[in-house]
């Protein structure tokens, strides 16, 4: 059985052709982060030796790629967003593939009728790169089981803004180094288990009030005129109501879909749940590499007043480690957030 274990990392800097930039071999700190319906990010610290300070200043932001293995497998990929040279260090912030596609915009019309989001996504997806691919590929774990109109106009709008918009409607991405994922918000997969034993310093576990939402009224194109209602007075809450607008969106069925879907994720309150400091035990049962948002995992815990035993979605995870000094040892934290939505609550 796999456990947590204490990882060591390694880094190189690519080129956008693919040849190697520079070999962090004095990887002093390093931290990535996976993340669910958003870009994550990643951030590694260097200390130059041997020729490598002189490749570390050829590297430029978009132009290079930070890749990252934990124990030799690869677990982060992404263009390189900020580099602070300073003395006897250099700083290196990246986001994950995704963040091209916050600086693409639609290349092509599009209408979609009665489609699966997953076939919507993997539209945007690709004609966001198509003009120029930084390298990628889509994995649909699972059809969204949910249909929806669009309707997409050339230059209007950011790709990873629609693709977001998609994802309050039912649909759920990340990515996992080039690799994009698309699977449903229904998906309860579980990777692993955790209970407190697993986590020696604890856990928080928080209810968010200003994500309650019982009624759900979504607004199509002004074309369309359609309005997407679902929910209502609720008898443990009482009424809250919200109004968004999606412009993409063409029928009645398809905003009636996202009302519903918005609903789903807002009722109940949704309770979060976060690890804290140096988090999981190197012991826990777990894969660190299978901590992918999308999938679950079974949290049982009574260190805090709010009792847990569920299936839990994972939201974010961000994995540390610092190399350490003549004084203090370097170590490894593995902190995980995970959350209840509509789709796990019993």
């Amino acid at each position: 059985m796999a456990v947590a274990g204490c990882g060591t990392h390694q880094a190189v800097i690519l080129d956008r052709a693919g040849a190697t930039v520079a070999v962090a071999n004095v990887l002093t700190e390093i931290e990535w982060t996976r993340t669910l319906d958003e870009v994550s990010t990643a951030r590694a610290v260097i200390m130059p030796d041997g020729d490598c300070c002189g490749r570390l200043g050829r590297i430029s932001t978009w132009r290079c790629r930070l890749v990252v293995f934990r124990d030799g497998r690869y677990c982060w990929d992404g263009p390189i967003t900020g580099i602070t040279w300073s003395l006897g260090q250099v700083e290196i912030r990246a986001q994950d593939v995704l963040a091209w596609l916050g600086n693409r915009v639609p290349h092509a019309d599009k209408t979609f009728t009665g489609a699966d989001l997953t076939e919507i996504a993997e539209w945007l997806i690709e004609d966001g790169y198509a003009p120029d691919d930084p390298g990628h590929t889509v994995d649909v774990v699972d059809r969204a089981g949910i249909s929806g109109s669009r309707v997409y106009s050339t230059s209007i709008g950011q790709t990873l803004d629609h693709l977001a918009q998609l994802a309050e409607a039912g649909l759920d991405y990340t990515a996992i180094g080039s690799k994009i994922l698309l699977l449903p918000e229904t998906h309860l997969v579980p990777v692993g288990r955790l209970s407190d034993t697993d986590l020696p310093d604890g856990l928080e576990v928080s209810e968010n009030g200003s994500s309650l939402a019982t009624r759900w009224l979504v607004a199509g194109s002004d074309s369309s005129g359609v309005i997407g209602e679902a929910g209502g007075v609720d008898p443990y809450y009482g009424l809250h109501e919200r109004y968004v607008e999606q412009t993409e969106i063409t029928d009645q069925t398809s905003a009636d879909e996202a009302a519903r879907a918005r609903g789903r994720a807002s009722v109940p309150v949704p309770v979060v749940i976060d690890t804290q400091s140096v988090t999981i035990s190197p012991e826990a049962a777990i894969d660190v590499p299978s901590l992918v948002p999308g999938w679950c995992l079974d949290i049982t815990s009574a260190s805090t007043c709010r009792t847990v035993r569920q299936r839990l979605k994972i939201t974010g995870v961000t994995v540390q480690e610092t190399g350490g000094d003549d004084d203090k040892p370097g170590s490894e934290s593995v902190k995980v957030q995970v959350a209840a939505s509509g789709a796990e609550t019993p």
